[in-house]
């Protein structure tokens, strides 16, 4: 028999292995913002704000670096435009939901809530509470997520700055990045996102980054094309 708290709990045990990685990325942001140069309470507030590691990292680094809040803002909406096609997936699952739910629910849409839930969904779709899975697994990171950052804001005070945290944002992004390199296409178009950044790295207003994903973006939609 399903009910809110039981759905809500196998939402949170769910998504649980998927935490692995976010405990060490979290503690990394929250040090690196300090290490950035941006005050405890300003890292602390894009974790509440923006709540996505990857735009997180990429709005600090393109503001210490000098570029536009307007560039700034632009690159991390870019990077988090995926949560289109999450909130796409799920409507319809949610579609019966009021205006109010779906406002919260967009909020703890992340990458591992979506991975989770979308699964659950499709296997329980006469569960009347099934949204409280989605709930349970994107409170869950949330949680994680802010007691991450936390611990390394902490940190990131005491760290010497020896040590190169900021070092630690390219490598984080090649992680990423590895799994994609094996496809002949996405090497393709990642080769020509990592070309036209250093072509255009001297953009004014630190725009290469927009720029550099635009040309990237034609290359894949031309691939396609001539795959058809």
């Amino acid at each position: 028999m399903y009910s809110k708290s039981k759905t809500f709990s196998k939402g949170a045990i769910d998504v649980l292995p998927l935490m692995i990685p976010v405990v060490p990325f979290g503690i990394i942001f929250g040090a690196i913002g300090i290490e950035l140069g941006f005050g405890p309470y300003l890292t602390y507030a894009t974790s509440i704000i923006i709540f996505s590691g990857a735009s997180q990292i990429v709005m600090l680094q393109l503001l210490s670096a000098g570029a536009s809040s307007l560039v700034a803002i632009t690159s991390s909406s870019v990077i988090s435009t995926r949560h289109l096609l999450y909130g796409a997936v799920v409507s319809q699952h949610l579609n019966q939901l009021s205006i109010y739910w779906k406002i919260v629910l967009s909020y703890l849409l992340t990458d591992q809530a979506f991975a989770v839930s979308n699964e659950y969904f499709k296997k329980n779709a006469n569960n009347i509470f099934k949204h409280y899975h989605l709930v349970g697994s994107g409170f869950t990171l949330w949680f994680i997520w802010q007691l991450t950052t936390v611990i390394g804001i902490v940190l990131g005070s005491i760290v010497p700055d020896e040590l190169g945290l900021t070092f630690t944002i390219p490598l984080t992004f090649l992680a990423l990045l590895v799994n994609f390199l094996r496809n002949i296409n996405h090497l393709v178009v990642i080769t020509l996102s990592g070309i036209s950044s250093l072509i255009f790295f001297d953009a004014p207003f630190k725009s290469y980054i927009i720029i550099s994903s635009i040309i990237a973006l034609v290359g894949a939609a031309i691939l396609i094309k001539l795959k058809k």
